[in-house]
Order: structure tokens, then sequence, then C-alpha cells
């Protein structure tokens, strides 16, 4: 199952059918300006950190797919808390999600730990 399915749900498989094309001439044009970008990476060493490390400070969000590291190997600990301190000297927030995503975000941006439609 790849990064996006698990994102956004669903383990079904889908078809070409099941996707409308957006045309980007639609969109907005302050868009292109905007303050804060959401980055997809994926972790496959420690140097790969450093990427996601820039883009936190930079004040993006950060999605990283750890699943290419053995969750055993103490690399993943050491790259999460890496992470983990910039989110703390950012003042943003970094969630572990299952083990296989990272995410975390910069100043002002709160993970919320409560899922969509299912409050309790």
């Amino acid at each position: 199952m790849g990064l996006m399915s698990k994102i956004l749900g669903g383990g079904q498989s889908r078809t070409a059918e099941d996707y409308v094309e957006l045309d980007l001439d639609d969109a907005s044009a302050s868009s292109a300006e905007a303050a804060m970008q959401v980055h997809i990476a994926e972790v496959n060493d420690q140097a790969d950190a450093i990427d996601i490390k820039d883009a936190v400070y930079d004040g993006d969000i950060v999605i990283a797919d750890i699943t290419r590291l053995r969750t055993s190997d103490s690399t993943v600990e050491h790259i999460v808390d890496e992470l983990r301190q910039v989110a703390q000297e950012v003042d943003g927030d970094i969630v572990r999600k299952g083990d296989d995503q990272i995410i975390i975000t910069p100043t002002g941006v709160h993970i919320s730990r409560e899922k969509l439609g299912q409050r309790v």
C-alpha cells in the first residue's frame, strides 16, 4: 500500500475512472504564492533527514515515509529523535503514524491526535 493510499485511506483497488482530472488554470493565482507547502519525503537513511529539517525550518509541513527503514533499526529512532528536536526548536509538532509515517509541522501548526469523523 502506497503512502498516499495510507494518508487518504482505503485499501480497495482504484481505477482511472475513480479520478477526475483537475485543470490547474481553475486554481487561483494566489496558490503560487502560498506561505507554506506540504512536502512528501521518503527516508532511506540519515542524510534524508537533512532535507526534512530544512523544510521544517523554512516553515513547511513534511510527511515522511519511513517504510524503507527497518523499524527495529536504531537509525529510525535516531532520525525520529532529530526530527522531534527540530519540531521543538521551531515550536511545531510531530506525530509518528504507525511504523511507516512521520508528520512534522512548523511554528503555529498543531497536528490533531483525533481522526476526523471519530469523536470520542
